[in-house]
């Protein structure tokens, strides 16, 4: 469906609270950057169920875990050794993160612990901030699980956030770097969103947004202008042909995600330099400011 810039979303179909860094702390520099992991993780998931105040904030925790790398999720298996940052991801309307594990499981595999949160999504509620805020909150609580249980001492809480999400999911990840800021996040990947506004100047991210130019769900135009608006680090990755869904099944789409995700949260210069040809065939445009 056509969407008019920031109209919102609107279809028939289809405050963060307590923060674990003090607002004068500056992001990066009170933990280093630990190495990038060289070899794929298996891969766990534990389930919490959080709330904001009286909402629920169902969420299901993936990260990297002992055993053998490859096939489904564990659920509660023992975390890898190591220290990971946190990528978050929000799925789409009428989806779940189990829907998502094509995205996910690249992302925890590749070292990174991934709030998954389920909700059953209101368009109210995404486009009046509310589960923006609600992300925020998760992501507090799964800092806050680097101080006790059995992710205790395995999470980097000093490095900042990363945020990424699909559809209602997008636009939730591009409402917390403009309308509803998190200024803890540093990394973002919308995919399939459309504009939610100005960008914050409480927020210095490096963004990457993923697109099909014939989704009708979710203007391609529009995210086009939330590109355009962004002065930080940016990337753009057009499927070209591409609708709302297409590229799940294009092992490009993971593969960039990921090779982001490691620059910009590990310093994986590697990972930066990979961009430009894991971003590349046909029917593929890849366009980057960094």
């Amino acid at each position: 469906m056509t969407m008019r810039r920031r109209t919102f979303l609107s279809m028939t179909a289809a405050g963060a609270g307590l923060t674990l860094l003090g607002a004068g702390e500056a992001l990066g520099t009170l933990l280093p950057q630990a190495a990038a992991p060289t070899t794929p993780f298996a891969v766990g998931v534990r389930k919490y169920n959080w709330t904001r105040g009286s909402r629920p904030c169902t969420t299901y925790v993936y990260y990297p875990a002992t055993g053998t790398p490859g096939g489904s999720p564990v659920t509660d298996a023992p975390v890898a050794a190591g220290v990971f940052p946190i990528y978050n991801f929000t799925h789409g309307f009428g989806s779940s993160p189990q829907n998502s594990l094509f995205i996910i499981r690249a992302l925890a595999a590749a070292g990174f612990v991934v709030p998954a949160p389920y909700f059953n999504h209101n368009f109210t509620d995404v486009n009046n901030g509310n589960t923006s805020k609600d992300v925020s909150q998760i992501l507090t609580n799964t800092l806050a699980l680097n101080t006790s249980g059995p992710l205790a001492g395995h999470i980097n809480t000093g490095i900042g956030v990363g945020i990424s999400g699909h559809s209602l999911g997008g636009m939730v990840t591009h409402g917390l770097l403009t309308r509803w800021p998190d200024h803890r996040v540093v990394s973002a990947n919308p995919q399939s969103c459309v504009d939610m506004g100005n960008p914050s100047s409480t927020v210095s991210a490096k963004v990457l947004f993923v697109h099909g130019d014939h989704d009708t769900t979710c203007a391609y135009s529009s995210a086009r202008q939330a590109y355009n608006e962004i002065t930080w680090p940016k990337a753009f990755l057009t499927f070209i042909g591409g609708t709302h869904t297409s590229f799940w099944s294009d092992q490009r789409f993971p593969r960039t995600v990921v090779d982001w995700a490691r620059w910009t949260m590990y310093g994986d210069t590697a990972a930066r330099d990979r961009l430009p040809a894991d971003a590349s065939g046909t029917k593929i445009k890849w366009e980057s400011r960094l």
